[in-house]
């Protein structure tokens, strides 16, 4: 019995990240629209299901209150940002969206934190590998069965998308998807054929999907692995490598910076980045109107029914958010919240610096990839602080697990691969 209780909350558990990951149930309620297409679809399902989510999870967080409320008090910067994104109602453009919305995040940040007081980073990561071979072979299965669900149509033709409603979508998926089956497969000792399947599928997946900014974070992540893997290093070899690592990614980044346009046309992107710079100016234009508590939390973009009409009318397109998570995080929350969101950023980061240099473990490795994944993924889209979103789920996990490193739960029963 205890054996089937365990396997039903595992399964709830990978079926809710799919769901976070807003794979499967948004691309069929939309009836596989694409990009370009002005659709309105009826989300009531995809509601109550987050709603159930929202639910069991506050469930199962009552029945192990001590270990929750030990994790609770790790990060308290993630609990304050929650609650100004809750008041900020009070000063909103939008208070009816204002409202569910943080709502959401609540619900979306429980879940985070069920993740950290309910499993170690190992069990997390081999749940994020069940979850992510869920989506490969559903991707697969929808491309391949469901083209005109699983491929994109209209300006994006032929490039996958799989279970999701974008092919960017289904790329940064994918670009987690490759770190985390890469650090199973480090620390394997039985499966490793399957592990390795995940992995070779999820680079294939990720070329398919024709997502450059996808793929160009992943080659980034591959490259700062032999950094963080220097850091359990003695320091008279940890030193020199770090600083050896460092002055090749400054050439780097030096002919990046003198040399944008030659790189981005290699890439296949424009300079603008796909009108994502000429937008910006407008977007901090809106900022300085309203710098230090921002239009509200998830208020600013209503289209031509609230402050994202200006934009919408400069730029000649409609944007839904500015593609970049600090300045969607400004707009929303203003400068306290970009402050709030920095500070536990940095001293996450730093403890899962910390986590590395005390850790020959292969997961150890996990917190530090996917925060230097977020930071990246967030200069070109936006994921931060984002209700129903698999990123923020994560962040919240990975940061207060990093700072309990020693009151990992007990390891329960093992029906995945170790």
């Amino acid at each position: 019995m205890r054996k089937l209780l365990v396997f039903a909350e595992q399964a709830f558990t990978v079926l809710s990240l799919t769901i976070y990951s807003q794979g499967v149930l948004l691309l069929i309620l939309s009836g596989g629209a694409n990009q370009e297409d002005d659709t309105d679809y009826d989300t009531a399902l995809l509601r109550a299901v987050l709603f159930f989510i929202y639910a069991a999870t506050s469930f199962l967080l009552v029945v192990r209150w001590k270990k929750v409320i030990s994790a609770l008090s790790k990060d308290g910067f993630i609990w304050v940002l929650v609650g100004v994104s809750t008041v900020s109602v009070f000063w909103s453009e939008a208070p009816a969206i204002t409202i569910p919305r943080s709502v959401a995040l609540i619900g979306t940040t429980l879940f985070g934190l069920y993740l950290a007081s309910r499993y170690s980073m190992r069990q997390q990561l081999q749940l994020l590998g069940w979850m992510f071979g869920l989506a490969i072979v559903l991707s697969i299965v929808f491309a391949v069965a469901l083209p005109s669900y699983g491929l994109m149509g209209g300006v994006h033709a032929g490039a996958w998308r799989g279970i999701y409603t974008h092919k960017n979508f289904l790329g940064a998926s994918m670009s987690v998807s490759a770190i985390v089956f890469l650090l199973l497969t480090m620390g394997a000792k039985k499966n490793r054929l399957l592990i390795w399947c995940g992995l070779s599928l999820s680079v294939n997946l990720l070329f398919l999907s024709c997502s450059t900014s996808a793929l160009l974070n992943l080659v980034f992540l591959l490259a700062l692995l032999p950094l963080y893997q220097s850091l359990r290093w003695r320091y008279d070899l940890m030193i020199p490598a770090i600083i050896a690592i460092a002055t090749l990614g400054g050439i780097v980044q030096l002919w990046i910076t003198n040399n944008p346009d030659t790189l981005l046309v290699a890439v296949g992107k424009d300079t603008t980045l796909t009108g994502r710079t000429d937008m910006w100016p407008y977007v901090l234009d809106m900022i300085w109107k309203r710098p230090w508590l921002g239009y509200g939390y998830s208020a600013f973009w209503q289209g031509l029914n609230g402050p994202s009409a200006s934009i919408w009318y400069a730029t000649g397109w409609n944007p839904t958010h500015p593609h970049n998570g600090l300045l969607a995080l400004w707009l929303d929350l203003g400068l306290l919240g970009v402050l709030i969101f920095a500070a536990g950023f940095l001293i996450s980061f730093l403890g899962a610096l910390a986590w590395v240099r005390k850790s020959r473990t292969s997961e150890a490795l996990w917190p530090g990839l996917y925060m230097t994944y977020m930071f990246l993924s967030n200069l070109t889209e936006t994921n931060l602080l984002k209700s129903n979103s698999l990123g923020w789920v994560l962040y919240v996990a990975v940061a207060l697990s990093v700072l309990s490193p020693s009151e990992q739960p007990a390891k329960m029963a093992a029906c995945m691969p170790s």
